[in-house]
């Protein structure tokens, strides 16, 4: 249910208009304070700070003066702290409790990587500093990235790519400009993409120009090799695979695609999302991968989601290297200096991805990570994420149904076939994981699963928090079978601060804008469920 509060009835009685449904007089449920937005709060000649009559000064506007108020709301500082601690509450994080979001590993952040970050001289750096003023800076660039070549096997490595997409179009980029140069750039225009792929992998291939071709999954969630062979050819530039797959399970025949792919004179890329699961225990290099790139926020655990921050690295073979994009990180004696063109290094890189060299702040927390977990952390670590997710299988197989059978890697995949002719969704099932207190896991991907489920509970979960965990998902599992409770599951959530809304008119006529209460838009869908 939306409502819009009414500011002329004070703070009480728009509140309380506010939460008709609540069992509350306030509209807060306990700690679950009703929040309106800042702008409903706002009254005029409120201010926070005391701010001297600016002096006149000469119109250097051309005229183009403001006539009207700009809008800001008018609160006190202890209103805006307030407000917005109120907000930071609501946000559901890793740091508040299981997190099982699939394919997006949202695991613990040590906090020695935040204080190694933050570091005077690391976290004061300014991009544009003279060089001779940073050279510790590129020393950590390129003992990362020493690392980063080490855990995959790999000769080369180009920093700069900002996060995953990025550094699949860098790694793309590099297979197009390897096959500009041996003269079969525009012969090979198809790129082959398991069907359970990531968006970004077709999407990256089509804005480069390629022809995206699918390759359909095997009864056991794999890639057919059969079919994967039959569609290579001499019009095939590459493969975009992701190992372990979207469907959380390890490309068992591996090593035999990449020697067909090789074969037939293209490329194998590797999408590195989920390397979290193999780190430590696979090099990808030794699986015949060509590229790859690797999520820092994923795997190295630097603060993941949101939209960022991130970085991408992308780790290339021999018959690439030659083709990363520069600026690349060079030791001239004992002085680090930056490449900043392509004449001042071997080979011919296909230019330059992004402004500067990369994301200081993850290269430095990922690099933290690395050092402070050792190889046999990083190990344990992949381990321990299989383990976590292997239990959340085995514990919810009998109430929830598995898609595929056997043990899987880091992500626990389950289909809606448990709830079929119980009138419970997928969705509702999300919904009602919110009443319990738990961030849905993610729904309806990879779409090759019909009502998909994913949970990826990662290395970072203690056992009894799983354990609570896997019990709700076992009684809502019950609750909805039971075939009584299906108008509870939708009417879902029940207990947050906002009830489900109705996403179809969201997304059809969205409000992007907030108006005062007495001048809404036209088809102000927020009104219209007000109404």
């Amino acid at each position: 249910m939306v409502q819009s509060l009414d500011r002329s009835q004070g703070r009480a009685g728009g509140i309380a208009a506010a939460a008709s449904d609540s069992p509350t007089f306030t509209g807060n449920r306990a700690l679950q304070i009703e929040e309106p937005l800042i702008f409903e709060m706002g009254q005029p000649g409120r201010c926070g700070v005391d701010l001297p009559e600016p002096p006149k000064v000469k119109d250097r506007l051309n005229g183009l003066k403001r006539t009207g108020e700009i809008g800001l709301p008018g609160l006190s500082e202890p209103q805006v702290v307030q407000h917005y601690t109120r907000l930071s509450q609501k946000n559901y994080a890793i740091d508040m409790g299981v997190y099982p979001l699939g394919s997006c590993t949202m695991k613990h952040n040590p906090r020695i990587n935040e204080k190694v970050a933050r570091l005077p001289g690391i976290g004061d750096l300014h991009p544009l500093q003279p060089v001779s003023t940073v050279q510790g800076a590129l020393e950590l660039i390129d003992r990362l990235a020493h690392w980063l070549k080490t855990l995959t096997g790999m000769p080369a490595v180009a920093m700069s790519p900002a996060a995953g997409a990025h550094g699949e179009m860098c790694g793309m980029m590099a297979i197009a400009a390897a096959l500009e140069a041996r003269g079969e750039r525009s012969k090979r225009r198809v790129v082959l993409a398991p069907e359970s792929a990531h968006g970004t992998n077709p999407a990256t291939a089509a804005a480069l120009g390629f022809t995206v071709k699918p390759i359909p999954a095997n009864e056991r969630g794999r890639v057919d090799l059969a079919s994967l062979k039959a569609a290579l050819g001499s019009d095939v530039a590459a493969i975009m695979l992701t190992n372990p797959n979207t469907c959380g399970l390890f490309e068992s025949e591996i090593v035999e695609i990449s020697r067909a792919v090789h074969e037939a004179g293209a490329f194998f890329y590797c999408d590195g999302a989920n390397f979290n699961a193999i780190v430590g225990r696979v090099r990808p290099g030794d699986l015949g991968v060509d590229c790859m790139h690797i999520n820092l926020h994923k795997t190295f655990s630097t603060p993941h989601g949101g939209g960022g921050p991130g970085a991408g690295p992308v780790v290339l073979s021999a018959a690439l290297a030659p083709y990363a994009p520069y600026p690349w990180i060079v030791k001239d004696g004992e002085k680090w200096r930056v490449a900043e063109d392509g004449a001042a290094v071997d080979g011919k890189p296909l230019g330059r991805l992004k402004a500067f060299h990369g994301q200081m702040g993850m290269f430095t927390r990922a690099l933290s990570y690395i050092m402070s977990h050792g190889a046999d952390g990083l190990k344990q670590a992949a381990e321990d994420a299989v383990l976590s997710a292997n239990y959340v299988m085995a514990a919810l197989k009998d109430v929830m149904t598995p898609a595929f059978e056997g043990p899987c890697m880091h992500e626990a995949l389950f289909d809606d076939g448990f709830l079929k002719d119980t009138g419970v969704s997928t969705l509702d099932f999300a919904k009602a994981m919110i009443d319990e207190g738990y961030h849905p896991m993610t729904m309806y991907f990879p779409l090759v699963v019909h009502g998909a489920m994913l949970i990826e509970p990662t290395e970072s979960q203690a056992k009894e928090d799983l354990d609570v965990f896997i019990a709700a998902l076992r009684s809502l599992a019950e609750r909805a079978k039971s075939g009584t409770a299906a108008e509870e599951f939708k009417a879902a959530p029940r207990f947050a601060p906002r009830r489900r809304l109705d996403e179809t008119l969201a997304a059809r006529k969205p409000v992007l804008r907030w108006r005062p209460s007495n001048n809404p838009p036209e088809g102000d869908p927020l009104k219209q469920a007000a109404d």
